[in-house]
């Protein structure tokens, strides 16, 4: 009987998958060890890129005093040049909105209230700004805004969908094709407004920020009129004291 039974044929069905799953096996080995390559490989890299964006940072800074230092012992002033890059938040919701201010807010990508974006300047977006004046606060950010942005509230989109940026695999598939492969790539090119900023940025879902502690006071007011209205206020002050 034993010897009838190891005499049974394996049927051809299982001898199939068993070969299916070692050929599926070997070829998983293989892929997790090129990922390792890789991400050693990018490792290097990432770290070679991450410390040339530092030193070039440090140099701007130290060009900077010392341009300023230069205009000051001449009597004179540094004017610093035009920026490049503004971060937009808005702050007001639809109630009786145009609808062209809709549109341009839409074009914009604030569709929502405590919504924030970057965008390079240039007239096309001035001329947008203006329009939306009312809904919106702007700015000029400096490295550690740009970088504390896309560290904390940083997410990216991926086949339309908002993926947190918690590793740089996600950046390297969207932006990889544009030699931006790591967050210090990402941060670099926003902040510098690089060749590809567009791109760039549009990988970058709009910043959902929190609302203010407190509110906002006096919304309805743009900025100007209240820096314009506490001017009036100190001058009739001081005329009354004198």
């Amino acid at each position: 009987m034993a010897s009838e039974a190891a005499k049974v044929p394996v049927p051809e069905s299982v001898n199939f998958k068993r070969k299916r799953g070692e050929v599926w096996a070997a070829a998983k080995k293989q892929k997790v060890a090129d990922e390792k390559k890789k991400d050693a490989e990018n490792t290097k890299v990432i770290y070679a890129r991450a410390k040339q964006y530092a030193g070039e940072y440090e140099a701007q800074d130290k060009e900077l005093v010392q341009l300023k230092r230069e205009a000051r012992m001449k009597g004179g002033f540094y004017v610093s040049p035009e920026a490049k890059l503004l971060f937009v938040v808005r702050i007001r919701g639809i109630n009786a909105m145009h609808p062209k201010t809709k549109k341009i807010l839409q074009l914009l990508r604030l569709r929502q209230i405590f919504n924030g974006v970057f965008l390079k300047v240039n007239k096309a977006t001035i001329n947008m700004l203006r329009r939306v004046e009312p809904y919106v606060a702007y700015g000029y950010p400096n490295l550690k805004s740009v970088r504390e942005l896309i560290y904390k509230r940083g997410y990216g989109k991926l086949n339309k969908q908002r993926i947190p940026l918690t590793n740089n695999k996600v950046i390297e598939e969207g932006l990889g094709k544009h030699n931006i492969i790591c967050i210090e790539d990402l941060v670099h090119e926003i902040l510098t407004v690089g060749p590809h900023f567009k791109e760039a940025n549009n990988f970058l879902w709009p910043f959902k920020l929190k609302a203010p502690l407190g509110g906002l006071k006096k919304k309805r007011n743009h900025y100007v009129e209240v820096v314009m209205l506490a001017t009036v206020r100190t001058t009739s002050t001081s005329s009354l004291e004198g």
